[in-house]
């Protein structure tokens, strides 16, 4: 592997509910590459939301370290896009003020702010969107508009939480294939977290699967699947061998 954008070394947490203490995590490590795009998998309740946090610096790990381009992660930062399943817009924000919202809270110039947004609303397919309301839009527009957000400072590395878990499944479907393109175009590296087989295996370049808590690393695939994809490749041998591999392994995790 190349040099790792990112890397998790030895990370394991703890936490406390009703019914006491909760060990989410126990010593995950892996290595991302620049560039790669790669998908969490897991039984429910094995960590994969946590341990997105941890990469993300919203959660420090009571174990481990996490590094970013050679920097450990500490807190949240602008090298960091996070995407969560609920959108999370403003709702008295145009699409356009909602994406540009990271760049007006730095005080960047008006000019640039104006160049990256509109820059991003094509990217991610809302040309001619820019002055609508959240209210006015589907859930998939809502969660292409989290995903500018998310991209407008050029992150480092975009993590995404469920961000397809609610909506229906034919959306979701062309959302993969919309996130495939962006992806193309801006080679961003992203972790995803997902409880779908089909859309870790179609998305990713490798899938990491958790075991049930404490979550631990059960197995890492390379889907060696041929790029651009779309959705012919679902009714192929090779994506079913991969997705069947996926699904044993989640089961005996």
């Amino acid at each position: 592997m190349s040099q790792a954008a990112l890397r998790v070394e030895h990370v394991g947490h703890v936490f406390d509910d009703a019914n006491g203490q909760v060990e989410a995590l126990i010593d995950i490590s892996f290595e991302i590459a620049p560039g790669e795009f790669v998908c969490v998998v897991g039984p429910s309740g094995s960590g994969k939301s946590t341990l997105l946090r941890i990469l993300a610096g919203l959660i420090q790990p009571q174990q481990g370290k996490v590094w970013l381009d050679g920097q450990v992660v500490q807190s949240p930062g602008r090298s960091i896009g996070i995407v969560f399943q609920k959108a999370n817009l403003m709702p008295w924000r145009t699409v356009k003020e909602n994406i540009a919202l990271p760049l007006e809270l730095e005080n960047k110039p008006q000019t640039e702010v104006a160049e990256r947004t509109s820059a991003l609303i094509e990217l991610v397919g809302l040309s001619g969107f820019g002055q609508a309301y959240p209210r006015g839009l589907s859930g998939g527009m809502e969660q292409r508009v989290a995903i500018a957000r998310a991209l407008i400072n050029n992150p480092s590395i975009l993590l995404l939480d469920e961000p397809f878990g609610s909506l229906d499944a034919l959306t979701r479907e062309r959302m993969a294939l919309e996130l495939t393109r962006i992806w193309n175009a801006q080679k961003t590296t992203v972790i995803m977290v997902t409880h779908s087989i089909q859309e870790a295996v179609f998305l990713s370049d490798r899938v990491l699967v958790l075991t049930a808590r404490p979550g631990r690393i059960a197995a890492d695939f390379r889907v060696d699947l041929a790029r651009p994809r779309d959705m012919n490749l679902l009714q192929e041998e090779s994506f079913a061998e991969i997705a069947g591999r996926v699904r044993q392994a989640i089961g005996s995790a």
